[in-house]
């Protein structure tokens, strides 16, 4: 027996020797030194409680990085931003950008929809400058673009190959007070004009809603003012003169030229840098502005009168509302004067419900946000000190909001609508109680006032916004089509329908007919009239984020009102509000016809062989290509070679 147990333990000791290897391929780990003052016999560890592992360690460390990187990358930008107003002027430093070059400039429009950048922007300071200029870059066969006071909401002069402003040449040549003409420069301003003028007793027929704009630019892109009986304002123009590369300085006129002259009064600075205007001007006079607020039932029974009856006259329509904002405008009577009239509402009565949302809003926005911030800090089980922290910082920033918050009770409506408009400007229903506290703001500002053309037919805008404006026949002065009417009613169903956050105003205007071939109202019966309509959306807030979602919304907007109202109305979209988005075949078609295209074509041909004005707005459109080269294509067999569009003048 006990040699049988001996057998079987030299079998298991030969096997275990056999399965290590002869030589060890790494050495034994050593053995632990044991502490010699623990105890022999340690007490058992719970096993509810085990040892942390490294890996537990490891991510504690992790995150402990992350939150001393959030801090560190915090405080740099805290201490770096913002910069000085000089800032592109100093030395690259750390945590600052690098200098732009000292010969890059950058322009943008008004309403900071469009931005270029630019080394090659020229102001000249009379005509002979500006002739060098072109003929220079005629020769080098570069491009350049009139801009003017960059006021168009599209940055239609804007162009990265170069621009040339005509700010330095504003000034008044020549008076003439028995024909009511005057000769300007082109770069000056209409509000200059005006006070220039206004010593001879005169003035312009019609203004557009702001007085910035550069008489070359408000000229050459068919801009207009309002009343039926009234065409727009490039029909007060009676003689150009057109700087070009291939036949230098060149006057054109009714007489001249009757055909060159109503083709190229809205040439969009495609044929050459406008340098003279000759005005027909008018009397200075007086207006009495009368403002009261109505609805689109009463509206339908006296539409005809309001729009024969009054010189000037414009509808302010609000959406989510049956209000209509009525704004009349008419020379003060000789015999009358100017009406008696006391205002039920003082200024601040008016505004005092205005003031009162904007408070409510204030407390509710300000409340969701911190209440968002509370939660985010329950439901974060690591580091809620972090999350607190950013609490604390959020209530110390709404104080210090608060702070430098200007008193409300200087602000204007429009300044309070744009406060309003940027608590929550896609929020329908922020945007419907705001839509009628502006109708009630309306409702108790009715009333009349009485001052200088020139004061009284201008219009606060409001701040930064996007705009697209629509021209389509409205039938004659005395048979009005009632299509405008109709035109809005659609529009505003389609706002409701689609439940877009949509502000006030959607502004309505009339002019008589322009004989220019460009102009969206150019027709060639007289007694035509047409409407031009106009939908919004503000830009009230700096914040990059927000003005990318606000962008996409409105050309959302703007597009279902074209996909269902245009094409339906006949209806052109002013030159200055076309969006290089838009589809080039549907522009070309609807503005006027490929024949005119072509007519263009030949005269810049002949005016500017090397096209130096004749630059393609929406170049950044590469997936048009295609359609740009089949139009192209179809023209050449047609009669001439074919450019896309004219270059512009804002």
């Amino acid at each position: 027996m006990s040699r049988a147990l001996s057998l079987r333990r030299s079998l298991l000791h030969l096997r275990h020797h056999r399965a290590k290897p002869l030589f060890p391929t790494t050495p034994p780990p050593p053995k632990p030194i044991q502490n010699p003052f623990a105890p022999l016999n340690p007490a058992r560890k719970f096993c509810t409680s085990p040892t942390p592992t490294p890996s537990t360690n490891s991510e504690v460390r992790k995150y402990i990085g992350y939150a001393a990187l959030v801090i560190f990358c915090g405080a740099a930008t805290y201490y770096s931003f913002p910069f000085p107003g000089n800032a592109k002027h100093k030395k690259a430093q750390l945590f600052r950008y690098a200098p732009l070059p000292e010969d890059l400039h950058t322009v943008s429009n008004w309403s900071g929809t469009h931005e270029v950048q630019t080394r090659n922007f020229y102001q000249p300071e009379n005509i002979e400058q500006l002739e060098k200029l072109v003929k220079e870059n005629n020769e080098k066969k570069a491009r350049i673009r009139p801009v003017g006071s960059g006021l168009s909401p599209n940055g239609i002069g804007l162009a990265r190959s170069g621009m040339v402003n005509l700010a330095l040449m504003d000034k008044v040549l020549e008076v003439d007070e028995e024909k009511k003409r005057v000769r300007v420069e082109a770069g000056i301003r209409v509000q200059e004009l005006v006070d220039g003028i206004k010593e001879y007793g005169l003035t312009l027929q019609n203004f557009a809603s702001i007085r910035e704009q550069q008489i070359g630019g408000i000229v050459q892109v068919g801009a207009h003012g309002t009343g039926a009986r009234l065409p727009p304002i490039d029909e007060q123009v009676i003689s150009m003169k057109l700087v070009t590369p291939a036949k230098g300085t060149i006057e054109i006129s009714k007489e001249k030229d009757p055909e060159l002259f109503y083709l190229a009064r809205v040439g969009l600075g495609g044929l050459g840098v406008v340098s003279e205007v000759t005005l027909q001007c008018v009397e200075r006079q007086e207006l009495v502005e009368h403002t009261f607020i109505s609805n689109m039932k009463d509206i339908k029974k006296n539409h005809k009168k309001l729009l024969s009856e009054n010189k000037h006259v414009k509808y302010l329509h609000i959406p989510y509302t049956d209000a209509v904002v009525v704004v009349t405008c008419n020379p003060v009577s000789k015999w009358k004067g100017p009406p008696k009239y006391k205002p039920k509402y003082t200024t601040d009565e008016a505004l005092q419900h205005v003031r009162d949302l904007y408070k409510e809003s204030l407390e509710k926005y300000r409340y969701t946000a911190l209440s968002e911030s509370a939660v985010t800090i329950i439901y974060q089980p690591c580091f809620p000190s972090l999350f607190i922290i950013s609490y604390l910082l959020r209530i110390a920033a709404a104080k210090s909001s608060d702070d430098n918050e200007p008193d409300i009770n200087e602000l204007s409506f429009t300044e309070l609508r744009d406060k309003l408009l940027a608590l929550d400007p896609l929020s329908k229903d922020h945007v419907v109680k705001i839509n009628r506290t502006e109708a009630e703001f309306w409702r108790k500002s009715e009333g009349y006032r009485v001052g200088w053309s020139d004061e009284i037919l201008g219009f606060d805008c409001g701040g930064q916004q996007w705009v697209s404006e629509n021209c389509f026949p409205a039938g004659t002065l005395a048979k009005p089509s009632l299509k405008d009417l109709e035109f809005i009613e659609k529009l505003k169903q389609l706002i409701e329908k689609e439940e877009i956050p949509a502000p006030a105003p959607i502004e309505q205007r009339w002019t008589a007919r322009s004989q220019s071939s460009m102009s969206p109202a150019s027709s060639s019966a007289e007694d035509d009239i047409f409407s031009w309509v106009g939908i919004i959306m503000y830009l009230p807030t700096m914040d990059a984020r927000q003005r990318k979602e606000i962008t996409e919304e409105f050309f959302h907007y703007r597009h279902l009102t074209q996909a269902e109202l245009w094409d339906k109305y006949s209806a052109y979209e002013h030159w200055a509000k076309i969006e290089v988005l838009i589809n080039i075949l549907h522009l070309i078609f609807c503005s006027k016809g490929v024949f005119l295209w072509m007519h263009i074509t030949r005269q810049g041909k002949n005016w500017t062989p090397t096209r130096s004005f004749l630059t393609i707005c929406w170049k950044s459109c590469s997936h048009y290509r295609k359609q740009i080269e089949r139009l192209r294509l179809l023209v050449d067999r047609l009669y001439c070679p074919f450019v896309n569009l004219l270059g512009a003048s804002a």
